[in-house]
């Protein structure tokens, strides 16, 4: 196995010069002691940052909302934990007994978290334009592989965009139930499109889950009976 300097060198092409930032970085709050949670949040700042510059140039004429967009598919907490997961950073989180135990090494928000970390850690290391280039170098592809803004749009927004383009009345939503324990709810939710006769349920572990859901699946009605783009 990789010492954890070769790794970051294979992995993300930085040389680092004081490993024990990167140690921190890797260390989960449930071990105890100095843990990876105030690297994290300066990672996200320095990751926001750089994809913001990087959106701004690659996409010249793109207003704002579609910019925005655009960052927030490509840093959200999925996209970070995939990456994190191609490049085995699991292997290297440092956990405590409890989290180990769960699996934690293979959880969504301990990877995300961690591959933020890691950037925050080259920023401390080694500077602005070092985090920059280690973040460029990950999402360069990522950023040519971008569908298209309207994509991007949840299906509740193009849901309503398509029926305002035809003068239509907006759905009505409507919590059919609700089951589970408090902690762990599941919602069973009604899209009502009367003057179109259109009616879908959708279901989720929160409301607007099951809105995004129902919306999704009257949209797709839409999409065939008007003969609109997908």
């Amino acid at each position: 196995m990789k010492t954890l300097s070769e790794w970051l060198l294979h992995t993300f092409g930085y040389q680092c010069r004081d490993i024990r930032l990167f140690e921190a970085a890797l260390t989960h709050r449930s071990l105890g002691g100095q843990h990876n949670e105030r690297m994290e949040y300066l990672g996200d700042a320095v990751l926001n940052c750089v994809t913001a510059d990087l959106l701004y140039r690659h996409f010249p004429h793109a207003p704002e909302g579609e910019l925005s967009r655009y960052r927030a598919t490509l840093v959200s907490g999925e996209s970070l934990a995939n990456i994190a997961a191609e490049f085995g950073l699991g292997d290297r989180m440092q956990l405590g007994g409890g989290e180990l135990k769960s699996g934690g090494f293979r959880r969504k928000s301990i990877l995300a978290d961690g591959l933020e970390a890691i950037f925050g850690a080259v920023y401390l290391d080694g500077g602005f334009d070092a985090a920059a280039a280690v973040i460029g170098k990950i999402f360069a592809t990522r950023l040519s592989q971008l569908p298209s803004a309207a994509q991007l749009k949840d299906p509740k927004t193009r849901l309503q965009e398509a029926l305002q383009s035809r003068a239509e009345a907006l759905p009505d939503y409507v919590i059919e139930s609700i089951s589970g324990e408090p902690h762990a709810q599941h919602f069973r939710v009604r899209c009502d499109i009367a003057a179109l006769s259109i009616m879908t349920f959708g279901e989720g572990s929160s409301r607007r889950g099951g809105e995004q859901e129902a919306a999704k699946l009257a949209l797709e009605q839409l999409q065939a009976r008007w003969n609109l783009p997908r």
